[in-house]
């Protein structure tokens, strides 16, 4: 199969039935085999990849990066939308927000980051001046401002190692930095569809306030549940856009030589 555009559902957005005439698809990379799910939506093929497999099996620390965005490049995509739940860092920001993301921050520890890790003796630094791409930004802001989805334009994401929930005092301190959102798999997925020339976009949905800023402690069926109430909207914005999207990418997410 071939796809011009792929979603990567993140917490809560496990299911391709928004996709008309679904199949399952296996594509094995160098990383490792991949399950994903092939569709049609408004003439175009699209792939759908849950993020954490179809029942939340994968947890974001374990989750093979590198084999995922290789599949999808492999299938030929250029364009990728994806989700995120997060936690607000900002007061303007309240849980059920779809929020933009514009930059991050990462703090991961012990992921896979990159396809040149220098072992064939190709070594590549990937520009990250503007890490999400600029035309899939537009479109989706213009997106949602023609279906009446209320989206905010910007935020800096700032990305965990999980599987744990952050310390109030880590949240304080990712405040300072400027940071508005956090989750756990937003980096190094961004960093490798950079390198691999997939132009990508992030829809983060603050399901919940961040460690600290609620009074109560922190569930992830918390998370989920509003991601359950927001899944309509994100899905309708997500369909809105892929349809007027083709499968070239933007000059501005270049892809790295000899990359996928």
């Amino acid at each position: 199969m071939t796809a011009q555009v792929a979603i990567i559902g993140g917490t809560g957005l496990y299911d391709p039935g928004l996709l008309e005439g679904v199949r399952a698809v296996t594509v094995g990379t160098p990383y490792g085999t991949v399950e994903l799910f092939s569709g049609m939506h408004a003439g175009r093929s699209v792939a759908f990849l849950p993020r954490h497999g179809t029942g939340h099996s994968v947890p974001p620390h374990l989750v093979n990066y590198r084999a995922n965005i290789w599949a999808l490049r492999q299938l030929g995509v250029r364009r990728c939308l994806a989700t995120a739940a997060c936690g607000s860092l900002a007061e303007g920001i309240a849980p059920g927000s779809l929020v933009l993301c514009d930059q991050f921050l990462d703090f991961t520890r012990g992921r896979p980051s990159t396809f040149f890790d220098g072992e064939d003796g190709h070594v590549y630094h990937a520009d990250m001046t503007e890490p999400y791409c600029p035309e899939l930004r537009r479109a989706l802001a213009e997106g949602a401002t023609r279906l009446g989805i209320g989206l905010a334009p910007h935020a800096t994401y700032v990305c965990t190692e999980g599987p744990r929930f952050e310390t109030p005092a880590e949240i304080r301190a990712y405040q300072r930095l400027g940071g508005e959102l956090v989750g756990m798999t937003g980096v190094p997925e961004i960093v490798l569809a950079r390198e691999a020339g997939v132009c990508y976009a992030t829809v983060a949905i603050a399901t919940n306030w961040a460690a600290g800023l609620a009074g109560r402690p922190l569930a992830h069926a918390e998370v989920v549940a509003s991601m359950r109430q927001a899944t309509a909207e994100v899905r309708r914005l997500l369909l809105g856009v892929v349809a007027s999207l083709d499968g070239v990418p933007c000059r501005a997410c270049p892809a790295a030589p000899d990359a996928v």
